[in-house]
């Protein structure tokens, strides 16, 4: 008895495979002659896409990790990769994860877990920017959804995830070790950018007008691959903080020596950045951990070389010939040129504002405001500080309500890790809790709290540090590394 053939091979003796397959390279290649590489590109990435799908819905944990490491690689991405909005690839890894946790569990809205302040204050805020399309400045709304995203799509997506997912305390460790990591890898190849120079998408990045802020005297302020130099030193200072502190914890001296080491590696990276506002991060976050450290010994030291450090920076000129320490001193001049513009600007949107409590509206100033409400009043001053942009674009209500959640979340932090027991536990959230402190009041200087990876570390660390009591408490001490 004989047997067809199956399809497939009845389509290779076909005498139409020929013509099918010529009709197909003619249309692929005019498609990539219209739209470039961007075609024969999608037509690679569609297996690893589809692979990482079912690879998220068997283990959404796979997903939120993913997007920790999108949020360090973004920006790079978004500089290398012009044809494609790569920077829409952080909600899509968020929307994906949440698709998957509902497939396993559609009672999610029900759980404990996301039933508690920090979620709750997260959905008031985005509603808060909802509430904002009816803004009577009426600003555009496509400005609205880009500045949207960051100012509050991604922190109401991260956090509620962060519980469902990063509930052990061996998440903490994952998430710790990825940050030190990348952060460190970023060091390095800002290293590399000032010892070799940058790559061809990066010096174009430069040619479009970033050289204005990213080129002072013929030197390259580092920017790795982070979206500016602004982000990559307050976020280096960051990590170091958090590493040092942890070098002060219950660890073996070869763990102490790594994060030693890694802290130094980071401290450096700051200093090439040239960002003087990451300086305030340190301080800020030392003053935090000294007063949590509830050791009176420990506290009255790291003043005495806290003070000492800022007396050298502020009243000597030791290190002035490396340009480094003399740009990062200038942060403490109260006569500094760009500190003047700065609170010139501020002066201006005062008379401005004050008779707008509700302000301009989201996405009416900064790079958005440029882009889609140039006819605006506001869209003509740059913001700079990342306080100053709320204030800008909510009023003076909405940067009240703004400035009282991150406080409020902050206090609550700081008394959450005062209570831990586990000395484990507590140096490490005390180390998040500091590293959050110190991008606050940074945040103050620069836009800092709003990008990535900054806002990804901040809203996971608020996850982590309100959990603590719960993997602190005595009948999960055995579970919680499980």
């Amino acid at each position: 008895m004989k047997f067809a053939p199956p399809p497939a091979a009845t389509l290779l003796h076909s005498r139409w495979l020929l013509p099918v397959l010529l009709a197909g390279a003619l249309c692929l290649g005019w498609l990539t002659s219209k739209m470039g590489v961007l075609v024969p590109g999608l037509l690679i990435a569609v297996p690893f896409l589809v692979f990482f799908l079912v690879l998220v819905f068997y283990y959404p944990r796979i997903g939120f990790i993913s997007f920790i490491i999108y949020c360090f690689l973004n920006n790079y991405l978004s500089r290398h990769i012009i044809t494609i909005p790569v920077g829409l690839g952080m909600e899509s890894i968020l929307i994906i994860t949440w698709l998957a946790v509902l497939f396993h569990r559609t009672d999610i809205f029900q759980s404990k877990r996301i039933r508690n302040d920090l979620c709750l204050l997260s959905l008031i805020w985005f509603v808060i920017n909802v509430l904002e399309l009816g803004n009577p400045a009426g600003a555009s709304i496509t400005g609205w959804f880009y500045e949207m995203r960051s100012t509050t799509l991604l922190w109401v997506l991260t956090v509620p995830l962060g519980y469902l997912l990063f509930a052990r305390k061996r998440d903490l460790s994952t998430f710790l070790y990825l940050l030190v990591g990348f952060s460190v890898l970023g060091t390095l190849y800002g290293i590399k950018q000032k010892l070799f120079g940058v790559d061809v998408m990066e010096q174009y990045w430069l040619d479009q007008g970033a050289a204005r802020t990213h080129v002072l005297w013929g030197r390259l302020r580092v920017f790795s691959y982070y979206s500016d130099a602004a982000q990559f030193g307050a976020s280096q200072a960051h990590i170091a903080l958090i590493c040092l502190i942890m070098a002060l914890g219950p660890y073996s001296w070869k763990k102490r020596l790594l994060l030693i080491i890694s802290s130094a590696i980071l401290l450096y990276g700051m200093l090439i950045s040239g960002t003087r506002g990451a300086f305030f991060v340190l301080i800020v976050g030392v003053f935090i951990y000294l007063a949590l450290s509830k050791q009176i010994k420990i506290l009255l030291l790291g003043c005495l070389i806290a003070g000492g450090v800022f007396w050298v920076m502020k009243y000597t000129t030791i290190g002035n010939s490396n340009p480094d320490i003399f740009r990062l001193r200038s942060a403490l001049n109260p006569e500094d040129p760009s500190l003047l513009v700065r609170l010139n600007n501020q002066a201006i949107l005062r008379d401005y504002l004050a008779t707008r409590p509700l302000g301009g509206g989201v996405g009416v100033i900064g790079a958005w405001g440029i882009k889609y409400n140039p006819n605006k009043f506001l869209s003509r001053i740059p913001p700079d500080s990342y306080f100053v942009k709320i204030w800008a674009e909510y009023g003076i209500v909405g940067f009240l309500l703004w400035f009282g959640i991150t406080l409020f979340i902050l206090g609550k932090c700081m008394g959450i890790v005062w209570r831990l027991k586990d000395p484990d536990l507590r140096q490490k959230l005390l180390a998040l809790t500091a590293g959050y402190g110190g991008i606050l009041i940074c945040t103050y200087s620069n836009e800092i709290i709003n990008q990535m990876p900054s806002a990804m570390i901040i809203y996971i660390s608020w996850v982590f540090i309100f959990m603590g009591p719960t993997l602190d408490t005595p009948q999960l001490r055995t579970m919680r590394d499980e």
